[in-house]
């Protein structure tokens, strides 16, 4: 039952407000009682039940919701340092695919892992991920295309989910690309994916993710593979207008998606879509910088009443870092999203695109105690003074996951 006191910034990050708003205090006091939050307000206020309890010194620093990464593809075999020299030298995404690269060939080396092999490496990533202040994880399958590996990974998800320590969010995306063995028969994979692999991914994953885009999957296939997942329990979600405007934004909203994610290329039409069916749009910045394209329209999106989540895509081709306090700083700096409107959309609405809303996201009483101390005075500071990785603390149900080597001192003002 401790008190952690002595915040300099506490941003609570509420569902009331717009995109902008994180609810602030200085000078405030946060309580805990195993994993759930009991009380988060000014210090002078702090309730006399409270006040007996074990307290803990924040050191003057900024205290915020556990972050959350709201679209990953954690679990693969390999790496594509190759294709980033590629891409470099002038090789388009789509051109490097259609030689044998891209999705295909992280297919090939995830096929090659068992599930021992591929909880190794996801352990390693998440550790890391922990140490960055992330407590909640979405994580997509999508580098098997068929359906033992697909399984495999979500199998692997799920035990990622109940060892601990971060909340695990399992997605199903088998509809990623059409797998070469079935590029002449991609009717024949579509029938996989909705007669056999959403059916034995049911109770293994909460979502159904497509991607929608020239060389992966067409709007009228990835709306029967989404009305398949929704038959068995899957919400859907989708990776829409990436690299073209192909409809994707609009199919998100039609069939109620949770999220539609990348967005780089959205049309108006697209956007107004979202818009009105309250579907949350999440920025990748880190893909947008790695592509080297124009990035999603963030500004614009939230100026027109679209939820504006952010998440790294971490990835072994086009996004290969789970760092998303980067992500978040690109999105200030590449996309005009002030550090409020960032952190709310790297933690309550990130938590509202992966339906974790309720249990995470803010800090607020009944919710998780999940939250990061980071060493700055306050939001703007955090987000503008970017350093290899400011968070002292992160605890995540209100067991502390992870503590900086050697305590740091409150950054310079």
């Amino acid at each position: 039952m401790p008190v952690l006191r002595n915040i300099g910034y506490l941003a609570r990050c509420l569902p009331e407000g717009g995109q902008g708003e994180v609810h602030p205090i200085r000078g405030a006091a946060l309580a805990w009682q195993d994993d759930r939050i009991a009380w988060a307000g000014a210090e002078a206020d702090l309730p006399a039940e409270y006040a007996g309890w074990p307290a803990e010194d924040a050191g003057a620093r900024l205290v915020i919701p556990g972050l959350v990464d709201c679209h990953t593809h954690l679990a693969f075999g390999g790496w594509r340092g190759d294709e980033f020299e590629l891409r470099i030298l002038g090789r388009s995404y789509q051109e490097i695919a259609a030689s044998g690269g891209g999705i295909v060939s992280t297919m090939a080396r995830t096929r090659g892992l068992d599930a021992g092999a591929l909880l190794a490496r996801c352990r390693g990533f998440l550790r890391e991920m922990a140490s960055l202040g992330v407590t909640t994880v979405e994580c997509k399958s999508g580098y098997g295309l068929d359906e033992v590996t697909e399984l495999r990974l979500l199998d692997v998800y799920r035990s990622l989910g109940r060892e601990g320590p971060q909340r695990i969010v399992p997605t199903l995306l088998a509809a990623h690309v059409v797998p070469p063995e079935f590029r002449e028969r991609r009717d024949e994979y579509v029938a996989l994916v909705v007669d056999r692999i959403i059916p034995a991914a049911a109770g293994m994953a909460a979502f159904c993710d497509v991607f929608v885009e020239e060389g992966a999957f067409t709007v009228a296939e990835a709306r029967r593979i989404l009305q398949a997942g929704l038959a068995h329990g899957l919400r859907p979600k989708l990776h829409a207008d990436q690299l073209s405007a192909g409809g994707g934004a609009e199919l998100a909203a039609e069939v109620g998606a949770a999220s539609a994610d990348h967005l780089e290329c959205i049309a108006p039409e697209g956007a107004a879509a979202l818009c009105r069916a309250g579907v949350v749009a999440v920025s990748l910045p880190l893909a947008t910088l790695y592509l080297r394209q124009a990035p999603m329209p963030a500004r614009a999106l939230i100026d027109a009443g679209v939820a504006v989540a952010v998440a790294t895509d971490f990835n072994p081709g086009s996004a290969p870092s789970y760092h998303l306090p980067l992500a978040m700083l690109l999105a200030c700096t590449l996309q005009r999203m002030t550090p409020a409107e960032v952190l709310k959309g790297a933690t309550l609405l990130a938590a509202r695109a992966i339906g974790v809303e309720p249990q995470c996201g803010s800090i607020c009483p009944g919710k998780a105690a999940d939250f990061a101390v980071i060493d700055a005075p306050d939001l703007n500071h955090w987000m503008y003074h970017f350093r290899p990785n400011a968070c002292v603390r992160t605890v995540m149900a209100g067991r502390t996951v992870w503590n900086a080597p050697a305590p740091a001192g409150p950054n310079p003002r």
